[in-house]
């Protein structure tokens, strides 16, 4: 479950670096949770292809992260509003997690 979460923030962030083909399968995966066999008779390819696909997906997420840190900023923005009391740093902050 942990992973589903982090999966989707990852997609959240960084999915529109992603090929149409990736974004469709990752959805369709991940969002409608449908079976690697599923996905295989709904476009026509072999359950290995999907599999595969969303593989380099979730690569090419995880590398974004991994160079950019957004994902990890985010979390350190959010730890740093729960533990301050100064309402207009609050503020601030939370401005700059929704830029």
């Amino acid at each position: 479950m942990k992973e589903l979460v982090y999966y989707t923030m990852l997609y959240d962030i960084y999915g529109s670096l992603l090929t149409d083909k990736q974004k469709i399968y990752f959805e369709d995966y991940y969002f409608k949770n449908l079976s690697l066999s599923e996905l295989a008779e709904k476009y026509k390819i072999s359950r290995n292809a999907i599999h595969k696909q969303l593989k380099e997906t979730i690569n090419k997420l995880e590398n974004y992260e991994t160079n950019l840190n957004i994902v990890k900023k985010n979390k350190i923005l959010e730890d740093l509003i729960t533990k301050t009391s100064d309402e207009e740093i609050k503020r601030k902050l939370q401005e700059v997690i929704s830029l």
